[in-house]
């Protein structure tokens, strides 16, 4: 069983930055592709992005391509989002999640453990 926490959320204005984390419990999380999602109220949880267990491979959602990087550092069982650029429109509860499949898939339905999540809110 893996068990995630992410930390890293606040509020921040337009245009500035956040760093996630999420950090993992399991001793196989090198194994595993991470992504993070988002979600708004009403709405679907969406992909945000994801990278693969070796961390050579990585896929963004086209509304934050060129603004947010993911990455992970499998000795400390952690992988980040850095979130530049910020807009209103990034404002949501983000999630980690883990696929043991170890490939990066955009569909919740892929990932099998996921954080609690926490709150980004990007004031205009």
């Amino acid at each position: 069983q893996e068990q995630l926490v992410e930390s890293g959320g606040g509020l921040v204005q337009a245009g500035g930055s956040l760093r996630l984390s999420c950090a993992a419990s399991g001793r196989t999380f090198s194994s595993y592709a991470m992504g993070w999602f988002h979600q708004t109220p009403g709405k679907e949880r969406e992909f945000v992005a994801g990278i693969m267990w070796r961390g050579v491979g990585t896929v963004y959602a086209d509304s934050v391509k060129g603004r947010f990087t993911i990455s992970r550092d499998n000795a400390k069982n952690t992988v980040y989002l850095q979130m530049n650029s910020l807009k209103p429109e990034d404002t949501a509860v983000y999630y980690c999640a883990a696929s043991t499949s170890g490939l990066v898939l955009t569909h919740r339905a892929g990932y099998d453990y996921w954080g609690q999540g926490t709150q980004v809110t990007v004031s205009s």
